[in-house]
């Protein structure tokens, strides 16, 4: 087979995409919100400098950021979008106080002229490019004052707002100083200044108009409806392209004879591989106290500070329990990964480098290091006890996923390339055997560098980086990292694993593997710009990120195939039973990448979506059944995979495993549909009706529906957390003895020589 035209494809489609967002990337640096170096009254009084407001904003990243509420758009989800929130907060108190107290009092008329008056004020950019200055009335300095008092009230320590901080699950003396809380509201001010201020020569603010604000006629662009429609029509044409090539190709392939026996059965584990049992156990570790932690998280936004009484939040805030369970998933998913490319990279090359073990056990060192000390840094920070620049080093960023400080980032970022040199140096002898594999150890071991290599993007911002730059950067980790080149990876490594095993054969694999990563990065690269509709980015940012967006969607829509093609495999020879629950899991993988990643996904992807969802509960619908359902199912699935080639010989008692299975995913299916979904789809109703302040807010969330759509998370939780303790006790079994079939017949030594052969 020809692969030229299909690493020509790769390469083109890869030089072209990162071409069009690079460039982007400047224009998002030119085009982002200015940050004034004085915020002044007309009378010439200097209310704050650019300066506290770079502080506000490490402020509010040591506290936990993007971890307590969101702004614009992005973070958590139990607190406001502080950016939305500040915005109607200050255009009410405006109203308020030129209607001499309520403006809701006043006749229709009278509201028609002060609401005029309202978009007059806040829409017009008073931002002068030569003094660098931004200028607001006497009257909106005075609404400024009164919001920020709020503020001062909710973070401190008032009895009066104690009921909204519970609401908000928002810790006594978030914010421990008046200074430090006077440049948060510096930041915040900022923030919603860009969502409502008019770019210069256009009727649209900094952030495309968003958030919905009716008050100020906050409301979505013709762009953004455009877009959305040439979206859907690109999703459709792409769609029809790939079932017509999919049609036509496939039944050109040769007829492939699965092994009569276990070609892994000949494996004989080397120290190095035997080494790697123990990631799998740290594996199990973090996943148990990652479940823990997300139902301490989920209950917060039902009781609070408290758990079922019990005061936690003094000594766990919200912002602590939601950044380690998000922590956590990304490091076990991660681990398990990184596991089995040491495993499998001496079983593929059948050699065994020098100090091949020494290395495995110094990167488990130093995974460990990074996890307990980038946990306790986060700790430190949102408890304010560091300052700005310990706490950038070491501390909380306040960047939803990217939450640990930068040196635990760049002690990551050379643990990745550890690994990668770990696996190439064992996978090196491999090269040198003829055949059809190089081309699929090719794209195995460029997907791995790419993970190691755009985690190196988490470097790019700075201490106190424009936050339009910090998102954009953040979100080449967060989507080219885990939804692009993970992607990749994930089909690679499935491939790899079944033509070892000789289920399929060789050259159809490698085929396959590069036509889909085409397919996948086509899109996935320039869909990154989705994530950046409303981050004080240029309306181009919106044609790019709407189609390219779509086009990631394509592929998806005959994943099935994929699925019912593994599945065919555990109803072959006999010997692929053994495989059947890694296989299971496998299966898992396509089935959430089409409803996660593929339903959910699309459905807050184009731009009018988006406009009303983001930072709505509709978005962790996606993340969870997208990062677990498939990364997640990926990485249980690896892991079980490489403990049955560890112990090749000794049959597995399932009982436990298939509880695990179905458990897993039926309890992440429920807890999705019986409650995330559904709150995410009454935000949205309200955010279109009323505006996005109200669909986050206290007003709205804590109404008797609201709350028990959020308690019944509950049975899902339970299901699901069964799972995983089942999962774990497995495992555990397969040390302890329980988990091993002792009463199985043994395999002949004439299968095992066949096997070896094979």
């Amino acid at each position: 087979m020809n692969y030229f035209r299909l690493w020509v494809g790769l390469s083109v489609t890869v030089a072209l995409s990162f071409a069009v967002l690079g460039w982007y990337g400047v224009e998002i640096y030119r085009q982002s919100p200015p940050i004034p170096d004085k915020v002044i009254t007309t009378d010439g009084t200097v209310l704050f400098t650019g300066q506290d407001i770079k502080d506000g904003q490490n402020v509010w990243q040591s506290m936990g950021g993007q971890e307590v509420g969101s702004v614009w758009g992005h973070g958590a989800y139990v607190a406001p979008d502080w950016s939305a929130d500040y915005l109607h907060r200050q255009a009410v108190t405006m109203l308020d106080n030129w209607a001499g107290g309520d403006y809701a009092s006043l006749s229709v008329e009278e509201q028609a002229g002060l609401k005029a008056r309202l978009k007059q004020e806040l829409r017009t950019n008073t931002y002068d490019p030569v003094a660098k200055t931004t200028t607001v009335s006497l009257d909106r300095a005075k609404a400024m004052e009164q919001v920020g008092a709020h503020y001062a009230s909710l973070f401190g320590n008032d009895p009066a707002l104690e009921e909204l901080r519970g609401h908000y699950a928002i810790a006594d003396n978030a914010i421990k100083s008046p200074e430090r809380m006077a440049q948060m509201n510096a930041f915040f001010f900022w923030a919603a200044w860009a969502c409502s201020t008019e770019r210069p020569g256009q009727a649209i603010s900094y952030t495309n108009n968003w958030p919905h604000e009716p008050l100020i006629d906050n409301v979505p662009t013709g762009n953004i409806v455009l877009w959305s429609i040439v979206s859907v029509i690109v999703l459709l044409a792409g769609v029809g392209a790939l079932a017509w090539y999919f049609a036509i190709t496939r039944n050109q392939e040769d007829g492939h004879l699965v092994p009569g026996a276990d070609p892994l059965m000949g494996l004989k584990p080397t120290a190095s591989m035997k080494a790697t049992l123990k990631y799998f156990w740290v594996v199990v570790a973090l996943m148990l106290a990652q479940v823990g932690l997300g139902i301490v998280t989920a209950h917060y936004g039902v009781e609070g500070q408290s758990f079922y009484g019990i005061p936690l939040a003094k000594w766990l805030p919200y912002a602590v329990t939601r950044t380690w369970h998000t922590q956590l998933g990304i490091f076990w998913i991660a681990t398990a990964w990184l596991a089995t490319g040491l495993f499998i990279a001496p079983a593929v090359s059948g050699k065994e480098p020098k100090f091949q073990r020494a290395g495995v056990n110094f990167l488990f060192v130093c995974l460990l290091v990074i996890v307990v000390g980038s946990l306790a840094g986060q700790w430190f920070g949102v408890q304010q006890k560091l300052g700005f620049v310990s706490n950038f080093w070491f501390g909380h960023q306040g960047y939803e996923y990217v939450d640990l400080g930068r040196f635990w980032q760049i002690f990551l970022l050379v643990g990745l390339f550890l690994w990668l040199g770990l696996v190439v140096r064992a996978l090196a002898p491999a090269f040198k055997n003829p055949g059809e594999n190089k081309h699929l150890l090719g794209m195995f071991l460029l997907s791995s560098a790419a993970i190691g290599l755009f985690y190196a993007a988490g470097l790019m911002w700075g201490r106190q980086t424009h936050l339009a730059m910090a998102e954009y950067w953040r979100w080449w980790v967060i989507h080219l990292w885990v939804e692009g080149f993970f992607e990749v990876f994930a089909t690679v490594v499935i491939a790899f694993l079944f033509t070892r095993m000789g289920l399929l054969k060789k050259a159809t694999a490698t085929a396959a593997v590069m036509f889909s990563a085409i397919i996948f990065l086509s899109g996935g690269i320039i869909g990154t710009m989705h994530h950046l509709y409303f981050t004080g980015t240029p309306t181009a940012v919106l044609a790019f990120g709407s189609v390219f967006s779509a086009l990631e969607i394509v592929p998806l829509v005959l994943i099935g195939f994929e699925a019912y093609e593994n599945l065919t495999h555990t109803r072959g020879e006999r010997w692929v039973r053994a495989y059947k629950w890694p296989i299971y899991f496998f299966i898992a993988v396509a089935f959430w990448n089409f409803v996660g990643a593929g339903l959910f996904g699309f459905l807050i992807n184009p731009p009018i979506a988006l406009y009303y969802m983001q930072g709505l509960n509709t978005t962790p619908v996606h993340g969870h059944t997208a990062l677990f359902g498939v990364y997640g199912m990926l990485g249980i699935g690896l892991m079980l995979f490489s403990l049955k080639a560890l112990s090749i010989e000794k049959a597995w008692r399932t009982g436990a495993l298939s509880f695990a299975f179905w458990s897993i995913n039926i309890g992440l299916a429920t807890m999705v549909l019986l409650s995330l979904l559904p709150v995410g789809i009454l935000q949205a109703i309200a955010s279109v009706n009323e505006g996005m302040w109200y669909a986050r807010s206290a007003e709205f969330l804590q109404t008797p529906l609201m709350a028990n759509l959020r308690w019944m998370r509950v049975p899902g939780d339970i299901i699901f957390a069964a799972g995983i303790f089942a999962l774990a006790w497995f495992v555990l079994g397969l040390k302890t003895g329980w988990s091993i079939d002792h009463e199985a017949a043994t395999v002949p030594v004439e299968a095992t020589k066949q096997g070896a052969r094979a």
